[in-house]
């Protein structure tokens, strides 16, 4: 029997061992999806405890980094059980670094914990164009656009790009990350929210969604 609170566990105090021998064994005993599903949630809130830790300063980026990898073998391992291997999808985020800016690890973090959380993301990549976030979204309506940045020079490229999104008419939320994001810099490029934390923007994400 699948004991969900040390399954949890185990994620957030990152013991991949233990989990994927949790997990082996979970499979082993023939589980229904419904259980599969809820083994998958239960990864998930153990993603939240790591979040939480590194709010805290106990986890660091590398951490994040291992964490998102973590939870992305255990749903992998969790798939055949998934019936036709179809999960109900939360949403869509289109998700990029703004152009004139080559940093991903905190993008790619966020990527990790929001397909984690269930979202399909759509990963634009480093230095992206305010064009492709138009054309992206164009493609994918009712989407989620989340834009990264490290670099001061990140601010300006995240204002011309909301503005270009909004002269075009897409009616998209918008969420901005990195290290120069406030909240006066949110206000400033016209996003609906920012946020310097990764398991933070899969909540903002989450709450639009609900």
């Amino acid at each position: 029997m699948l004991d969900l609170k040390v399954l949890t566990q185990a994620v957030g105090d990152l013991e991949e061992e233990q989990v994927m021998d949790i997990l082996k064994e979970f499979i082993d005993s023939n589980p229904s999806e419904p259980e599969a599903q809820e083994a998958i949630a239960a990864c998930q809130s153990g993603m939240a405890v790591v979040g939480d830790l590194f709010e805290k300063g106990e986890y660091f980026v590398g951490d994040l980094i291992f964490a998102g990898e973590l939870l992305t073998e255990s749903i992998n391992v969790l798939k055949p059980v998934l019936g036709s291997g179809e999960t109900v999808v939360a949403g869509t985020i289109i998700l990029g670094t703004v152009h004139g800016d080559l940093h991903d690890i905190g993008k790619n973090i966020f990527k990790s914990m929001s397909e984690a959380a269930g979202f399909e993301v759509i990963d634009l990549g480093i230095d992206v164009a305010p064009e492709l976030f138009v054309k992206t979204a164009k493609e994918n309506k009712g989407c989620i656009i989340g834009m990264s940045g490290v670099l001061t020079l990140a601010i300006d490229a995240m204002k011309e790009t909301i503005e270009l999104i909004k002269v075009e008419g897409i009616d998209s939320k918008i969420i901005i990350g990195g290290n120069p994001v406030t909240k006066e810099s949110c206000e400033i490029v016209g996003a609906d929210q920012y946020t310097t934390n990764a398991a933070e923007g899969v909540k903002i994400c989450q709450g639009w969604v609900a």
